[in-house]
């Protein structure tokens, strides 16, 4: 017996315009005083403050998942006083 395509047709579905009505909402949301430059500003000193000041092992930790590639070397010249 031979399968009929016929009897399984294709089936699609574009999800565009639920994408937009969800980045729209999205945006919505998040109102008219987000400002995205605002929040990088407050995520790179988030993370200069978090490899700041580090010890012997803590550094040796941090250079090592450099190394690896696992996080972003920090220029020392972003470091949080």
């Amino acid at each position: 017996m031979t399968k009929d395509s016929s009897a399984h047709p294709d089936f699609e579905f574009d999800l565009t315009f639920d994408e937009t009505r969800r980045r729209a909402a999205v945006i919505a949301a998040l109102g008219t005083g987000w400002d995205p430059p605002a929040v990088m500003r407050g995520e790179e000193e988030a993370y200069d403050l978090l490899y700041s000041d580090l010890d012997e092992h803590q550094q040796e930790t941090y250079d090592m998942l450099v190394a690896s590639g696992v996080l972003p070397r920090r220029r020392p010249d972003r470091a949080a006083d």
